[in-house]
């Protein structure tokens, strides 16, 4: 079973920022992308997700992403993806979904 998924939010000037600790898979999924979706549909700026504590995003996550990114483009915003550990930043490269984030 997963760990427990955790997500803060810290609004700036500039942007708006989500902190993701956890796991993201099929057990927290729901949670993932209900908090994301709210988060996406409330904020005007755009959106950056660190993910310097998210210890592991299966093919359920990524898609949560995805969809997350079509929704904030919807309104000409991005979502950019930072401090992505090595072994989830693979799994983007893999999946060819480091081309549609911004990574930094």
């Amino acid at each position: 079973m997963s760990s427990e998924l955790i997500m803060t939010s810290v609004d700036s000037d500039q942007e708006a920022k989500v902190v993701v600790s956890g796991e993201i898979d099929i057990y927290t999924a729901r949670q993932f992308k209900e908090k994301l979706y709210q988060f996406v549909d409330n904020s005007t700026k755009d959106i950056v997700i660190d993910c310097s504590d998210l210890d592991y995003i299966d093919s359920t996550g990524l898609g949560i992403f995805v969809g997350a990114l079509k929704k904030a483009r919807l309104t000409d915003r991005n979502i950019s993806l930072e401090n992505i550990r090595d072994n989830i930043r693979k799994l983007f490269n893999i999946t060819g979904l480091d081309k549609l984030f911004i990574i930094r």
